[in-house]
């Protein structure tokens, strides 16, 4: 599904990642844990091609196809989709309005026609009532007025709808309460199957409590360290990540 292969980045000049090399198969859910500054969402930014983030070396493979030179709107028409750390919000267009508008802006890059009016609608109300979301909320502006749980929902419907191939998380938890936690991990996890696959990117092993990850990776000073199951983060929430560095020094 996703190959990263000896990736280096920077932003303004300044090096952030030093040679990240990453395999995401289809039906994984892999989680991307460090310190601040680590250069976790600067790896998310580069994967869906911010443009303030310079890739120096190295390739971004999506089914085998490389998507290194893809501006990111060519990339959300291959599959990737972000979940922003801050959504953004848009006065004056409502959520239901921004959907249609990115769902047929995906079939027109495959050559297909519009989704028929009574298609969307049907889709929206399944997708809705997967995710425990009263349709009225999808009337509002995008996110304006939202709390920050209600933005989270919101992306993770939009996740739902657009049915990415590949889908980032980038610190998803951050702000949330335990309850808008749980509501954000439960569409997550309603919504992976065999030939989708999510990279969460947090801080706190919490949210691995309710999105459980095939894989954690450790991300540090620009390159992934170590990498293991669910356990890892468990041992990263007791010792914190010193004792990496001092493993990595021996």
């Amino acid at each position: 599904m996703l190959q990263i292969k000896n990736l280096h980045a920077s932003v303004e000049d300044k090096v952030i990642l030093n040679g990240i090399n990453l395999e995401v198969k289809a039906g994984e859910v892999h989680a991307i844990m460090g310190p601040n500054g680590a250069g976790k969402s600067t790896l998310a930014s580069v994967i869906s091609g911010k443009d303030e983030y310079e890739m120096t070396e190295g390739e971004i493979l999506l089914d085998n196809e490389d998507i290194t030179e893809l501006d990111p709107e060519e990339r959300a028409h291959k599959g990737v989709f972000m979940s922003f750390q801050y959504p953004i919000s848009i006065p004056g267009v409502s959520t239901t309005n921004f959907i249609k508008t990115a769902i047929n802006e995906t079939r027109k890059s495959k050559g297909l026609e519009d989704m028929p009016a009574s298609e969307m609608l049907k889709m929206i109300k399944e997708k809705a009532e997967l995710l425990d979301i009263d349709r009225k909320f999808l009337s509002r502006s995008l996110n304006e007025g939202f709390s920050g749980g209600e933005k989270k929902r919101n992306e993770i419907f939009q996740m739902a709808m657009l049915e990415p191939k590949l889908a980032i998380l980038d610190e998803t938890d951050s702000g949330l309460d335990i309850d808008a936690l749980k509501i954000v991990a439960n569409g997550v996890n309603k919504l992976k199957n065999k030939d989708n696959a999510v990279v969460v990117i947090t801080h706190y092993q919490r949210l691995l409590d309710y999105i459980v990850p095939d894989f954690v990776h450790v991300l540090m000073d620009g390159k992934i360290v170590k990498s293991g199951t669910k356990e890892l983060a468990y041992e990263l929430e007791e010792k914190g990540y010193d004792w990496i560095k001092e493993e990595l020094v021996k």
